[in-house]
């Protein structure tokens, strides 16, 4: 039997360079350890652990290495896959920048890893199969990997900033006042449905939440105090107008000689007759502003009920729903939240 050569110190050296170098893939590197391993008479049990390599691929990485050089360890080029030049690549920066898909005929709004794959290979017939080359054309184009806000239907950008031209001075002054609160309002429901969180875990741990199947709920109206950061949550077993006009009493009884400025949602049960009638016989005490249609993100209430879910209701199995929503409101009315109103917020130091 013809014995195979041993490997030269030049031919050592151009296999440990494989190995030291960056450029080189994983593949390759492997490649040209378990030559190198076999010719220093590692045991091949020894060769598979470390490379993966079996015996006979290892003795045919030998044999062609011979034949053929580093040709036979190096990776193949992929056949059919062109590559943009740099002319076209700026011409994709230019369209991801300036332009959006409906200006080349597809149905999207935004860009998106599918959408611009199907651009390149519609323009220039480069099919690049990994979401890694789209990916690094996004960078250089300084986008960023998101979720799209949610826009409401009812919202208008001419009244909202309507509403902070005619509402911004009010509320400074408001705020400048010291015999004047200042409360955002809003209501949620609790419920026995279990809400999920996601949330960080040792590698291979799966935990379950028991989840209920009969559904109950519960309202938890919230006052904000702006000022203080304090809140006043109540659990009511629904919302309507005359729900509304108790807990607004239970609310001035917490300010009995203060002068109150309410800022809440255009609801049925804030506008409803009752209410209105109670607000008026206040005889100018209690004061309200309507937030506009579509715009929950100027109430930093809803801020507060985030937290709220976070510490007390997210990834638990809510068995007994009063008992649950007595949590949620105790939580509430413990802490204080210095969430910001047209950028004006407690101080809590």
């Amino acid at each position: 039997m013809k014995r195979v050569p041993s490997l030269s110190s030049t031919q050592i050296d151009e296999l440990s360079g494989i190995i030291n170098c960056n450029k080189s893939s994983f593949t390759e590197g492997k490649k040209a350890q378990a030559i190198l391993m076999l010719s220093r008479e590692k045991s091949l049990e020894d060769i598979r652990m470390v490379t993966g390599y079996s015996k006979r691929h290892v003795f045919t990485f030998r044999k062609a290495y011979f034949t053929q050089g580093l040709g036979a360890i190096k990776d193949k080029q992929k056949k059919g896959r062109a590559l943009l030049t740099s002319k076209q690549r700026q011409e994709i920066l230019d369209a991801l920048i300036n332009k959006k898909p409906l200006d080349f005929g597809y149905s999207s709004d935004f860009w998106t890893t599918s959408v611009l794959a199907r651009f390149i290979k519609d323009q220039y017939n480069v099919n690049y199969k990994s979401k890694t080359s789209i990916h690094l054309l996004f960078k250089e184009a300084k986008f960023t990997y998101h979720k799209p806000d949610k826009k409401y239907q009812r919202r208008s950008e001419e009244e909202v900033k309507k509403w902070l031209d005619d509402n911004k001075s009010i509320i400074q002054e408001a705020w400048d006042d010291p015999d004047t609160v200042i409360l955002t309002e809003d209501e949620m429901i609790l419920s026995t449905q279990t809400t999920c969180q996601k949330i960080w875990l040792p590698s291979g741990q799966y935990p379950k939440i028991d989840v209920a199947t009969k559904r109950q709920n519960r309202s938890i109206y919230g006052f904000l105090n702006i000022k203080t950061g304090r809140e006043h949550a109540f659990k009511t077993d629904h919302q309507n107008m005359h729900i509304t006009e108790k807990i607004l009493k239970k609310v001035r009884k917490q300010y009995p000689r203060k002068k109150i400025l309410l800022l809440w949602d255009q609801a049925g049960w804030h506008r409803g007759s009752v209410v209105q009638k109670y607000i008026e016989k206040s005889n100018g005490k209690i004061k309200t502003i309507f937030f506009p249609a579509g715009a929950p993100e100027f109430n930093p209430q809803e801020h507060v009920w985030k937290a709220g879910r976070s510490q007390v209701t997210h990834n638990k199995f809510i068995e007994n729903i009063d008992k649950a929503a007595d949590q949620f409101v105790f939580f509430l009315n413990e802490e204080k939240f210095d969430y910001s109103l047209i950028g004006l917020s407690a101080n809590l130091g």
